[in-house]
């Protein structure tokens, strides 16, 4: 039987970067509006050598959609004029068998 949050998922994606990987799900809530939430997680070792995934989460409404991505754009300018960076810099070689397909989505349920 599917979760509730199974049932509104409608459109996901995931991006692994570093230490931390962030995931965009478009779901739907009950009179069917889409809505995305954006989820960084980290996996962080306990002292016993157990991991455990560090979660934060933030949900984005339609209504909100142009003011975030105008705001988002805005603040991402200033950086890339005040700090400008190379990219080359942050690129590394991806080891094969090392692609997106081989993030498990269960093991963030398992905290």
């Amino acid at each position: 039987m599917l979760s509730e949050n199974e049932k509104n998922e409608i459109f996901a994606r995931a991006v692994k970067a570093g230490k931390r990987t962030y995931f965009f799900d478009v779901k739907s809530t009950r009179s069917g509006d889409y809505y995305l939430t954006v989820t960084e997680s980290k996996k962080r070792f306990l002292d016993d050598g157990k991991f455990v995934y560090d979660k934060h989460k933030i949900f984005l409404y339609k209504e909100d959609f142009h003011k975030f991505l105008e705001t988002f754009t805005e603040v991402l300018d200033f950086i890339k004029t005040e700090q400008p960076f190379d990219p080359e810099q942050f690129r590394r070689e991806i080891p094969p068998g090392n692609h997106m397909s081989d993030v498990r989505f269960e093991d963030l349920d398992n905290q």
